[in-house]
C-alpha cells in the first residue's frame, strides 16, 4: 500500500502515512522485512555452474567418505581433503553447505574466553622432536573398573609418540608413554637421549612428582609446565585425547586393562598413519615426520 501512488497527486502514499492511517507501528514492518531477508523461504544457492557433479551426486560422495573413514567427528575441511584424494574436486564451502543442510557436520563445542597469557606464544615448533606434550585421561573397563590412559604427542607433527593404560595412575605410569617416545624416536634409553626436547605437561600430581621430574631431566627433557587453568597451553595432547575419546574410548567396551592397552597401541598406529591434519597441509602425522626427516637430510 505504501508504494501505491495517489490518483490526484501521482505521488506514493509512503510507509509513514499508511502506518498512521492503519494505526500500526513502523517498527513492526521493519522487523518483518528483516526476518524475510534473514530467513528466506529457500536457502540461497551459489550462483553459477555446480562443477563436475550436482549436489545429489556430491552428497553421495560425502556420505561415502564419512562411512569409509575409520574416525568419528571429522569436519567439512577433512571431508573436502579426502574428496580431493579421491579425485572429486569441489569447493570447501560447498561441502560445508551440503553437510550443514543434511545434518552431517561434526559436533562443535563453543569455547570460553581466556586471558592473553594463554596465547602469547605458539606451541607448534618448526621441527619434530622439539616439543612433546603429555597428559592423562580416564575410562572404564568391565573387570578392572576405572583406569587411567596416558599419552605423549609430538607438537610439530601431532603424532602420538607413546600411549599407555594402567589401573594405578601413579607418576611411574605417567612416565611410560614418554619412555616409549624416547625408545622409538631418540635411539633408546640413555642420559640426555632426549636433549633438546621440551616436555609440556600440566600441574597434575603425577607430573610434578620428584620421581617424574628427575627421570625426564635425566633423559634430557626440558620441563615446560603449562599455565594453571589454561588447557590451551597443553593443547596438542588435549586435542589428541579428544580424538582418542571420540574414536575409541567412547565407542568401545573393554573387558580388562590389557585389552585396552592392545586397543590403544592399534589406535596409535592407525592414527599416525591415517588421521589427516589441516595445519600439516592435510597430511598424516607419519607423512609429516617423514617429510621433515627428508628435508633435514637434504639440508645437511
Amino acid at each position: 500500500m505504501s508504494r501505491t501512488a495517489s490518483t490526484s497527486t501521482g505521488k506514493r502514499f509512503g510507509l509513514q502515512r499508511v502506518c498512521r492511517a492503519w494505526k500500526r507501528p513502523r517498527s513492526t514492518v521493519y522487523h518483518r522485512r528483516r526476518l524475510r531477508v534473514c530467513n528466506p523461504a529457500t536457502p540461497p544457492k551459489r550462483p553459477g555452474p555446480q562443477g563436475p557433479c550436482d549436489d545429489a551426486t556430491l552428497l553421495g560422495h560425502i556420505r561415502k567418505v564419512l562411512a569409509d573413514s575409520p574416525f568419528h567427528g571429522e569436519g567439512y575441511r577433512k571431508v573436502w581433503a579426502r574428496l580431493r584424494f579421491r579425485k572429486v574436486r569441489t569447493s570447501r564451502e560447498r561441502v560445508r553447505r551440503l553437510m550443514r543442510e543434511h545434518g552431517l557436520q561434526a559436533p562443535h563445542r563453543a569455547g570460553n574466553a581466556h586471558g592473553p597469557r594463554a596465547h602469547d606464544r605458539t606451541i607448534i615448533p618448526e621441527r619434530p622432536n622439539q616439543m612433546w606434550g603429555t597428559d592423562l585421561t580416564g575410562t572404564v573397563t568391565v573387570r578392572d573398573g576405572r583406569v587411567g590412559v596416558f599419552v605423549a604427542v609430538d607438537h610439530h607433527t601431532a603424532e602420538c609418540v607413546g600411549i599407555h593404560a594402567a589401573v594405578s595412575c601413579t607418576r611411574f605410569e605417567a612416565l611410560e608413554p614418554v619412555r616409549q617416545g624416547v625408545r622409538d624416536f631418540c635411539g633408546g634409553f640413555a642420559e640426555n637421549a632426549a636433549a633438546g626436547i621440551a616436555l609440556r605437561h600440566d600441574h597434575g600430581s603425577q607430573y610434578l612428582a620428584d620421581d617424574f621430574q628427575a627421570e625426564i631431566r635425566f633423559l634430557g627433557f626440558t620441563p615446560s609446565p603449562a599455565f594453571v587453568r589454561e588447557p590451551e597451553g597443553n593443547g596438542c595432547a588435549e586435542r589428541f585425547i579428544r580424538t582418542l575419546k571420540e574414536n575409541l574410548l567412547w565407542v568401545r567396551t573393554f573387558e580388562t586393562v590389557e585389552d585396552l592397552r592392545q586397543a590403544l597401541l592399534e589406535f596409535k598406529r592407525q592414527y599416525n598413519e591415517q588421521w589427516i591434519v589441516q595445519r600439516l597441509g592435510y597430511r598424516t602425522p607419519a607423512q609429516a615426520r617423514k617429510d621433515a626427516c627428508l628435508a633435514a637430510e637434504v639440508a645437511a
